[in-house]
């Protein structure tokens, strides 16, 4: 089963992308915070994970930064998952290292699916 870590500081947010995404066959997990979102990852595999870019702590970028800075982690793929449509901010999370910028009022849960399913190879 592969597994996805979403992570989001909008709890609505994270009930509706983990439930359409456990519909499908993924296991999720979820963080409320960048820093946590990085223990996580450290401390298990995951397969795809889905990051917005305004958390409270850390932003998506500096999140992917991290991750990408790390061979353990380099190659993690990784969506933003945002409600910010502003250029630079997708230029800056592109050149981080996203592997996808997505806008959440865009995006249907399906959608999502599709996405992950398309970057993971399935």
């Amino acid at each position: 089963m592969k597994r996805v870590l979403v992570v989001d500081d909008e709890q609505q947010a994270i009930d509706v992308f983990k439930a359409a995404l456990t519909s499908v066959g993924y296991e999720v997990e979820v963080s409320d915070s960048g820093k946590h979102a990085l223990e996580l990852v450290k401390a298990s595999q995951f397969d795809v994970m889905i990051v917005d870019e305004m958390m409270p702590d850390m932003s998506g970028n500096s999140i992917i930064k991290v991750l990408r800075q790390d061979p353990a982690t380099a190659k993690l793929p990784i969506i933003v998952l945002t409600n910010f449509n502003d250029d630079q901010l997708v230029k800056e999370a592109i050149a981080a290292g996203a592997n996808d910028y997505i806008l959440k009022y865009q995006m249907t849960p399906d959608d999502l699916s599709m996405k992950i399913k398309d970057l993971i190879g399935e």
